[in-house]
């Protein structure tokens, strides 16, 4: 509950306006798999259900944001490192026993958030063998009531001069879109887990989608 205020009222401080479509689960573990759009996304989702985010290592050194992110019980991982993948794997059945929330940005980078990346499925794994639910969540960000990518954490842009974007621009929003979830508790998943993450591909692909 309280990483849940918090990370509201730090995004209340930023002047993003988020709106929640569709309900998290609460009562029990699950995994919630979202696009990626920007570093506020961890607390955007958190700020709905308390979720503990699996990010890339060097996201804790960050300046102020790796300390914030840090502190709503981020998980942090090599990129590109199989044997951090296969701990972090191992070591989810005690987060999922405890009735942990466990997060994933599967693209493994930000987006513009008007498309889908390719997504890796490697963490999905810990999910499967855990028989937890796996629920999609969409981000649609807006920008003046239009649909935008401009707080889009992307390209060459140095963390500085997102922030000062982001707290500069006025009328930013985001809807969390809790999707059905893609797999029931205590049931096998019969299919793989690249078949898996394609299926949550091409559901969030059609929500987050826009034509140009």
């Amino acid at each position: 509950m309280i990483v849940r205020y918090w990370s509201y009222y730090l995004m209340k401080m930023t002047g993003v306006h988020i709106q929640q479509e569709g309900k998290p689960i609460l009562d029990a573990p699950v995994m919630l798999v979202a696009n990626h759009v920007s570093w506020i996304d961890i607390f955007i989702i958190n700020s709905q259900r308390a979720t503990s985010f699996i990010a890339k290592a060097e996201i804790r050194q960050w300046p102020v944001i790796g300390w914030l992110v840090g502190a709503v019980g981020t998980i942090f991982i090599q990129r590109g490192s199989k044997s951090d993948v296969v701990t972090i794997n191992a070591s989810m059945k005690a987060h999922f026993d405890q009735n942990t929330c466990i997060g994933l940005f599967p693209e493994g980078t930000t987006s513009d958030g008007l498309s889908i990346l390719h997504m890796y499925s490697g963490l999905l794994e810990g999910a499967m063998n855990a028989r937890v639910p796996i629920q999609p969540v969409a981000l649609l960000f807006y920008y003046q009531q239009q649909r935008s990518g401009r707080v889009a954490f992307i390209g060459e842009q140095t963390l500085l001069a997102n922030m000062w974007v982001l707290l500069s621009s006025k009328n930013v929003g985001v809807t969390v879109r809790f999707l059905p979830p893609v797999t029931k508790a205590g049931e096998e998943v019969l299919i793989t887990r690249q078949e898996l993450i394609e299926q949550i591909r091409e559901i969030l692909l059609k929500e987050v989608s826009v034509e140009r």
